[in-house]
This record gives structure tokens, C-alpha cells and sequence, in this order.
């Protein structure tokens, strides 16, 4: 049973993920994920979605956010947010890529890899890269725990954090109800996108370090 008491308080003062927190986080952020419009569209449409999913959220967090990013969680799980610096959003190198590439086939299949290269080009071609800032690449609640204003909680840590250092923020969105959220704390629509015409939309937005 979900203690929805606990991860709110635990939210409000979240732990930084360690190396025996990540398989959590990453099932946490794929439960979070489930249903989410553009994962729809980009991941395979077989019986293996779940898996392939949670796979792919297992890569993307084992190998590619941890010891990178700041991963935050509430102490009992149920929620996570994905803060990445500005200093490790290059290109990536050619092994990572290498070695991501059997998980991103087996998320997408043969007949969706070309959906998720253009989600990737669309990212690119948008994030804005001239000035310093913190990336949230991932901010999600599981399904259990939404609705609680769990996230919230999670994402005025990180906000808060910038705040003091003075750091712009930002973020991409691919769920139209999320704008109103992350625009309560500060941040505002910058650019709407599409990877394709028959994609769904992929909101940017940015915020200001406030005083």
C-alpha cells in the first residue's frame, strides 16, 4: 500500500539517489511514464511495451544521469526528479551511444527507432545552449502517488536550489496539463514542437532564477 502521507513529507525534503536507489528511481519514473503521450508514440506498440520502457528508464538513469545529474527522491520512493548541469549536455560520446543502442531498439522496434531519432534531433535543435543553466530532464510521481501535489514538492527543491545560485532552469514537457504546474514555479513556454507532423506536441520552457 502506498503511504501518500510519507512521500509528501518526504518530498518536501528529498535524499539525493544513491547507486542502490537507482533501480527504484528508474521504476518509479517508468511507472510514472505509463500513458505519457509522447512515449506513446515512440515506443514499441507490442506486448513488451512495459518492459521495453522499464528498460529503457533503467538505461537512462543507470548509465546516463547517475553520478552525472542530481537525482532526488523522496526517502520512501514513489516520485523522482532529474536535475542535469548545463556542463554535461554536449554531444554524447561515440560508446555511450554505442552501447545505448540495443536498449533504444528494443524500446522502439525496427518501425519506431526513426521516432525517437526525431525526438532527439527536435530536443537538440531547441535547447537553448548559450547560456548556463539546469536541466530537468525528468520530473515524475508514480501513478499511485500523483495527484498529490508530490511533484510540486519535488520540483521547489530544485527550483529553490537554483534560486540561491542564481541558475536559470529548464525543461521540456510533453503533457499539456504540466505547463499550468511548472508555470507556478516560474517558468514559462518558450516554444512549441513537433518531431513530426503526426507527433504529439513538445512544449519547451525556461525560467529565471528569482529572487
Amino acid at each position: 500500500m502506498v503511504d501518500i502521507d510519507a512521500i509528501r513529507r518526504d518530498a518536501e525534503h528529498p535524499v539525493e539517489a544513491g547507486r542502490a536507489d537507482v533501480a527504484g528511481v528508474a521504476d518509479d519514473l517508468s511507472a510514472a511514464f505509463a500513458g505519457d503521450p509522447l512515449f506513446d508514440w515512440f515506443l514499441r506498440a507490442d506486448s513488451r511495451r512495459d518492459q521495453a520502457r522499464d528498460k529503457l528508464f533503467a538505461f537512462i538513469i543507470g548509465k546516463l544521469a547517475f553520478g552525472v545529474g542530481r537525482i532526488e527522491r523522496p526517502a520512501c520512493g514513489g516520485a523522482a526528479a532529474v536535475w542535469m548541469p548545463f556542463e554535461a549536455l554536449g554531444p554524447t560520446p561515440l560508446m555511450t551511444e554505442l552501447r545505448a543502442v540495443p536498449t533504444l531498439l528494443f524500446a522502439t522496434g525496427l518501425a519506431r527507432f526513426g521516432r525517437l531519432a526525431a525526438i532527439r534531433e527536435t530536443m537538440d535543435k531547441h535547447h537553448p545552449m548559450d547560456r548556463p543553466h539546469a536541466y530537468l530532464m525528468f520530473l515524475g510521481v508514480s501513478r499511485a502517488a500523483q495527484g498529490h501535489g508530490i511533484g510540486s514538492r519535488l520540483l521547489k527543491v530544485g527550483t529553490d536550489r537554483c534560486d540561491a545560485a542564481g541558475l536559470p532552469a529548464y525543461l521540456e514537457t510533453q503533457t499539456e496539463r504540466n505547463i499550468a504546474l511548472y508555470r507556478r514555479h516560474g517558468f514559462e513556454v518558450t516554444g512549441e514542437n513537433r518531431p513530426r507532423p503526426d507527433a504529439p506536441p513538445l512544449w519547451s520552457m525556461w525560467r529565471e532564477p528569482q529572487a
